[in-house]
C-alpha cells in the first residue's frame, strides 16, 4: 500500500481559453480531471509498491499521450471543415499539461522512468521475435 498520492487540476489559462457557451465545457474538464485524479489515487493506494504504483501512472500517462495526439489530429480537420478547433486545442493542451503535472511528483520520477524503460525494452524484445 503506497501512502503517496497525485494531485492534478485544470490550469486557469486553459479554462480562460474556452469561449463562454452552453454546456459549460470548463465544468466538463474539471469533472474529467477530478475523475482521473481519483482513479489514479485509488490505483496508487491499492498498489503494493511504488514500482507497481508507477506502472498505473505510466498507463495513465500513455492514455493522456494518446488523447493528446487524437485531439491534435482534430485541429486541422476541424479547420478544413470551416469549424473552430478551440475545444480540440483546449483539450489537447489539457492532456499535455496533465502529463507535465504528473511528472512533477518527485516520488514517482525514478519509478516512472524505470517503468517506461522496461516497457520500451519489453516491446523491443517482443517485436524482435516476430
Amino acid at each position: 500500500m503506497v501512502d503517496e498520492h497525485v494531485e492534478i487540476g485544470v490550469p486557469q489559462q486553459i479554462l480562460e481559453s474556452l469561449p463562454d457557451s452552453e454546456g459549460d465545457p470548463a465544468q466538463d474538464m474539471k469533472r474529467a480531471v477530478a475523475g482521473m485524479e481519483s482513479q489514479l489515487n485509488r490505483a496508487i493506494e491499492a498498489a503494493d509498491s511504488e514500482a507497481e504504483a508507477a506502472s498505473h501512472v505510466v498507463d495513465a500517462l500513455e492514455r493522456l499521450e494518446e488523447h493528446l495526439e487524437r485531439y491534435d489530429e482534430f485541429v486541422p480537420e476541424l479547420r478544413a471543415w470551416g469549424q473552430s478547433p478551440i475545444y480540440a486545442i483546449a483539450w489537447r493542451n489539457l492532456q499535455a499539461d496533465l502529463v507535465l503535472q504528473i511528472h512533477e511528483h518527485e516520488w514517482l520520477a525514478d519509478h516512472v522512468d524505470r517503468e517506461r524503460n522496461h516497457r520500451i525494452v519489453e516491446d523491443g524484445i517482443r517485436f524482435g521475435n516476430r
